[in-house]
């Protein structure tokens, strides 16, 4: 059988290489086209490749008639609509590994201009001014590099930076003190990487959780004179903050390869002589755009040869009659991973997820992912999918176990998922009500009722008379309306439980306060 493949944005010759060898392909490469004419064109095609140029809309997928797989030739896919692609039973591959190497080195690039005044020096030079003593640099050897995020690129600059003879240390959500000492680097807490360095790097995902992670709090904490890096995402570092920091002299220097906005052509960090910039260059390499590019094209033959996928983003198509039995516990099964992981401020080593009742004859397979999925998008976002879940969980050291039984005590069906973390071991279950959805049923040993979505608080605390009321008056202060409660006990003025649904989020000042009741063992704001 042969195949149509249309290449709508510029790639590298040698990049679509693997594409020219095949026999059975046909490649038109077109990237001039407009939204209009692209959607007129594509209903001819098996399959379409693109960078970031081309917006592949719903509109677009739909009229492709015959789209069997779309690749993307680099990491993000926020130009594909992933939903529409799998609403189509059509397979969405990307590049995650070719631009590592590339972002590392223009990191590590970026960091020795911002040390030794590189940029300023040359455009100094350029304006025939001769001034060695305004441009003396700092040397970056027996210097701390603080590394926040540490995937694939913030472990090959930790890599780079021990060359340079830099003490590193890192923090990760999934990072531990074994992983550390295996590499040879520090390991410390987010407050306690930014106060030890000299130098912050940051390569994490931009996420509700990391938007704005340095702020102008994190600034207070830093050394007086603290170099930053963001080779990674417009958004992490707070730009106002940043600002303000290096016009105080708290902060010596910034080199930025990404802002919030861009382009960023008049940005008002760029008028600071302190601050060095390129515009988005992590992964414009020669050698990255042609790495990505036959990557791509790879797993898109692979695709359309009927073979597995190396680098699949969105869940394939599963068979109509197994879609049927599961797909209805993709919900309760991500809400109850998500849930979960809020409950517990540890690096995970091991999922239990057991089923029951009438799901003990179903493929659980799909509904593992989606739990795993639910734990690890905390901190990774859209980077994490059904697809990759458990290879992403098996990269971080995670060790995830099915168990399936007959017996679910009283429901029809149950999904119990226990977490363990080096000290401690938290459960949540929840089922299927026929008519009612998905509900937690169950956390630790308590028994509950709790509709899995939304603004939630759970409190732990002792059984003791006005507890309850307390509470309630502190939210009310706050001007946080209560939707539901949930409360169970161990014994009579035992430990207890409560579970309040809120109509909006639970701020730090009305958590604190709630943290400083007596009564009151422990406090977790959830966003469902």
């Amino acid at each position: 059988m042969s195949f149509s493949i249309l290449i709508s944005d510029p790639l590298s010759e040698d990049g679509i290489q693997p594409l020219r060898q095949a026999d059975n392909v046909h490649i038109v490469m077109e990237t001039d086209l407009s939204p209009e004419e692209l959607e007129e064109r594509i209903g001819n095609f098996d399959a379409l490749i693109v960078r970031s140029g081309t917006q592949v809309t719903r509109s677009l997928i739909q009229k492709g008639k015959n789209l069997k797989v779309i690749g993307r030739a680099g990491v993000g896919v926020d130009n594909i609509d992933l939903d529409a692609a799998t609403e189509h039973g059509i397979i969405v591959v990307n590049a995650p590994n070719g631009n590592t190497n590339s972002a590392a080195e223009h990191t590590m690039a970026m960091l020795m201009a911002l040390s030794r005044n590189i940029p300023q020096a040359y455009l100094s030079l350029k304006n025939h001014q001769w001034d060695r003593k305004k441009y003396v640099g700092v040397e970056l050897r027996d210097k701390t590099l603080g590394i926040v995020g540490l995937g694939r690129i913030g472990t090959e600059v930790a890599t780079r930076a021990k060359g340079q003879r830099m003490n590193v240390i890192a923090y990760d959500p999934f990072f531990t003190e074994e992983k550390a000492e295996k590499m040879g680097i520090g390991y410390g807490t987010f407050e306690e990487v930014i106060q030890q360095a000299d130098f912050i790097t940051v390569h994490t995902p931009l996420l509700k959780e990391t938007r704005h992670m340095i702020n102008a709090k994190a600034f207070e904490l830093m050394k007086n004179g603290v170099f930053i890096i963001n080779c990674a995402r417009g958004g992490i570092i707070d730009e106002d903050a940043l600002y303000d920091a290096i016009v105080s002299k708290k902060v010596a220097g910034a080199a930025l390869d990404v802002l919030e906005e861009e382009p960023f052509m008049d940005h008002k960090l760029l008028h600071l002589p302190e601050v060095v910039a390129t515009p988005h260059l992590g992964a414009s390499t020669v050698e990255a755009q042609e790495i990505v590019a036959v990557d791509v094209s790879k797993d898109v033959l692979r695709y359309l040869n009927g073979d597995s996928v190396k680098n699949p983003v969105n869940l394939p198509s599963l068979p109509k009659d197994v879609m049927k039995k599961v797909e209805p516990y993709f919900h309760l099964a991500e809400k109850l991973g998500s849930f979960l992981i809020d409950l517990v401020d540890e690096v995970a080593e091991e999922i239990n997820i057991s089923y029951a009742g009438e799901l003990y004859d179903i493929e659980v397979a799909p509904i593992t992912r989606n739990t795993v999925k639910g734990i690890l998008k905390r901190h990774l976002g859209m980077h994490v999918n059904d697809v990759n879940a458990l290879f992403l969980a098996e990269k971080k050291g995670i060790v995830v176990n099915e168990n399936k039984t007959s017996s679910a005590k009283g429901f029809t069906n149950l999904v119990s998922v226990e977490m363990k973390t080096k000290s401690k071991v938290r459960k949540v279950a929840g089922t299927l009500l026929n008519g009612l959805g998905a509900r937690i049923v169950k956390v630790d040993n308590y028994s509950v009722d709790v509709r899995p979505e939304g603004h939630m608080v759970v409190i732990e605390h002792m059984d003791q008379p006005g507890v309850i009321g307390r509470m309630g008056s502190l939210l009310g202060r706050h001007h946080i309306n209560i939707a539901t409660m949930q409360v169970d006990r161990s014994d009579i003025g035992g430990e207890a439980i409560m579970i309040l649904t809120i109509d909006r989020h639970l701020d730090d000042n009305a958590l604190a306060e709630l943290n400083e009741l007596e009564e009151i063992k422990d406090v977790v704001a959830i966003d469902l």
